[in-house]
């Protein structure tokens, strides 16, 4: 292999490297700061364990802003406090040998007397609590884990197991724990937020960090938080010699303490332990996401000390995800927006993580096909913490005499049009445009904030005008001002004040949405908002874009074989042709529009920017590039003609070097506009 494909390949592999960084820090965010995850604790492990292996073999490679230099997340609500005492993270291990291999260690530095603890490890929020003469006087979030978290001492006075005043009372005693919720308690939430009309939260986890966050301490009575102590971080005017003294003392001032935990000698033992509480997690009236082993003795631990993330002397066992049998009992067929049918497993409901779930996607024929799925069969689900219950396969030792591969419809469940699979792909779709289901999910796409933004048009009015024949197509909306009086007279819309405001909001699309956020709207497969921007910016109208040959659009940029197909064939559809035709003929922007003090200076060239830019904002500066026929990208590629650099650059200036990309100034690409 030539130096130059060597070279190629190890920046490939850094990107991805990169990549991931980001990946991981996105889905940190979600799971810290919004109590929204999007994916479940096993798959971050997953894609965690990736990184410290990449880690591991090009540590020239760590960025600032990696996972493996971070503890928690920066807190960015309410009042910040200090931390007195790091609140570290734990080392995962995933193995038995991990397992044996720690204690052992531990029995080399400290002998056969060294003891563990191993305690479940609870899936909820951490917070410490912090006692003067006895007074409950702060409580604290995790936060960084490091330097600071979040004032939550009002929410946690709402907790029933946080006490409040300690019987025994001690100069100053810092206690740590994880908030979490009951699946009773998290039921009757969903319960009362579904009643509402509200959203429902994933798990109990997010529900709890979300509530211990709350301005309205009433929310976090009402939502009957608990919580468990796990650990004495610091004291003045008493001393322990082990961990277990420590709780000890602690129950004797009736602080709740974890509930589960065996005293261990060997390795053996230890393991034993972890096999036991992984086997109660069922009986367990709450969630946990693993087994935590740990040394007893205290002068031990302050031996080993702790890295900048975690402690040496303690580990977090994660169990695989839990699964279990159920009985297929159907398979429900929808059409979405795209007209995309996807099939969904109904079974037998069961307990999942905490959560009761009947429910699973099949994803399309070839997944069944592959599975081997039939009505009746005996099927494994999984789901270990994640939103969405996934199907591990079949237990074919179980399958009914009369089984029979389950076979999708060949016609919509909703119009009962003909459905076609596409060439190379899996899935199948309705091609009728005028299905209801499509019709009201085009629709929905059309007004969405990232297309025309028509505000106040939410998905409800949506499907009800669809329903009541209102909409038959996306350029109906703009016929809805000719029968405002009949959707006042009939309340489709509310009252009149709601129906002009809806009205005025549609009108207002129509004539300030430029022509990428129409062609970004329509729903043309492949074409989102950068990739209608860019068409318009190359071919400089929808007209032009819907008459462009096959070679010219695989010529556009990021646009391939097989975009340019279904491009291709959206705008040869008769229907879609003539739904143009009436969008345009109702006024919307078709041609790109010309900006004053544009130019085409920058024409074919594409930019990347990074760090803080002397005077001009990042969107600033991307408005200056495009409206003289440039083009912005977020990050660096050998694509890249330049990268336009500010101050407290990062990552982006070391790959632009590496790949060899001009680096400029903000002085410079105004000089290049000026000649």
């Amino acid at each position: 292999m030539d130096q130059i494909s060597l070279f190629d390949m190890e920046n490939d592999q850094k990107q991805e490297y990169l990549d991931l960084v980001k990946t991981l820090n996105y889905h940190a965010e979600r799971y810290y700061n919004q109590d929204e995850p999007e994916i479940s604790d096993f798959e971050y492990d997953q894609l965690n364990n990736k990184l410290k292996q990449i880690e591991k073999e090009h540590p020239d490679w760590v960025v600032p802003e990696s996972p493996s230099k971070r503890v928690g997340w920066k807190a960015e609500k309410g009042v910040l406090v200090k931390h007195n005492v790091p609140m570290l993270s734990l080392q995962d291990v995933f193995s038995k040998e991990e397992v044996y291999e720690f204690v052992n260690s531990m029995k080399e530095d400290f002998g056969d007397e060294a003891e563990f603890l191993v305690e479940t490890k609870i899936d909820g929020l951490s917070m410490a609590l912090r006692y003067e003469e006895g007074d409950l006087k702060l409580a604290v979030t995790r936060g960084d884990g490091i330097t600071e978290g979040e004032d939550v001492t009002m929410n946690a006075r709402m907790i029933k197991d946080v006490v409040r005043q300690l019987p025994e009372p001690v100069p100053y005693i810092e206690i740590r724990g994880e908030v979490y919720m009951t699946r009773e308690a998290f039921a009757k939430v969903n319960e009362k937020a579904e009643e509402d009309g509200k959203k429902t939260f994933a798990n109990p986890r997010n529900c709890a960090a979300g509530t211990l966050r709350q301005t309205d301490t009433r929310i976090t009575r009402d939502r009957n938080l608990s919580l468990f102590i796990f650990n004495v971080q610091e004291t003045r005017g008493v001393t322990f010699k082990t961990h277990l003294e420590g709780y000890e003392y602690l129950k004797k001032n009736g602080v709740k303490v974890i509930e589960k935990y065996y005293l261990c000698k060997t390795a053996d033992e230890v393991w034993d332990a972890i096999q036991k509480i992984g086997e109660a997690r069922g009986e367990l009236a709450y969630d946990i996401d693993g087994a935590v082993v740990k040394l007893n003795n205290l002068a031990e631990r302050e031996k080993l000390g702790s890295t900048i993330k975690f402690p040496h002397w303690a580990i977090a066992y994660k169990y695989p995800p839990e699964e279990k049998e159920t009985k297929l009992l159907s398979v429900e067929v929808n059409t979405g927006r795209t007209g995309r049918v996807t099939p969904v497993a109904i079974f037998e409901p069961i307990n999942l993580c905490g959560t009761m779930v009947s429910r699973a996607t099949l994803h399309n024929q070839d997944f069944i096909t592959q599975m081997g799925l039939g009505i009746g069969d005996t099927i494994l689900v999984y789901k270990s913490g994640e939103i969405i219950p996934k199907i591990k396969g079949v237990v074919e030792s179980k399958r009914p005499a009369d089984w029979q591969l389950y076979k999708m419809p060949d016609v919509c469940p909703v119009c009962g049009h003909h459905l076609v699979r596409e060439a190379d792909a899996a899935d199948l779709k309705c091609v009728n445009l005028s299905c209801p289901a499509t019709v009201a999910g085009r629709i929905i796409n059309f007004v969405s904030r990232d297309c025309m933004d028509v505000k106040g048009f939410g998905d409800e009015y949506i499907r009800k005008l669809v329903e009541l024949g209102y909409l038959k197509d996306i350029a109906d909306i703009y016929a809805l001002k000719d029968m405002r009086n009949k959707l006042i007279e009939e309340k489709v819309l509310g009252l009149e004040k709601n129906t002009d405001k809806l009205l005025e909001a549609i009108e207002s699309s129509r004539v300030s949405s430029p022509a990428e956020r129409v062609l970004g709207g329509l729903g043309v497969p492949g074409v989102g908002k950068a990739t209608a921007k860019e068409l318009i910016r190359t071919f400089g109208s929808i007209d032009a874009v819907a008459n462009a040959d096959h070679e010219a659009l695989v010529n556009t940029s990021d646009i391939g074989e097989i975009s340019a197909n279904a491009i291709h064939d959206f705008f040869l559809d008769e229907g879609n042709a003539a739904l143009l035709a009436r969008l345009k003929a109702a006024g919307l922007k078709f041609e790109k529009e010309t900006v004053e003090g544009g130019s085409d200076k920058l024409a074919g060239l594409t930019f990347c920017i990074t760090g803080t830019l002397p005077g001009m904002g990042r969107d600033e500066a991307t408005a200056l590039i495009e409206n003289n026929g440039g083009k912005v990208t977020s990050s660096v590629s050998k694509k890249t003609s330049y990268l336009l650099m500010g101050e407290d650059a990062g990552s982006k200036e070391r790959k632009a070097r590496d790949l060899g990309v001009t680096i400029i100034s903000l002085e410079e690409l105004q000089n290049m506009l000026e000649g």
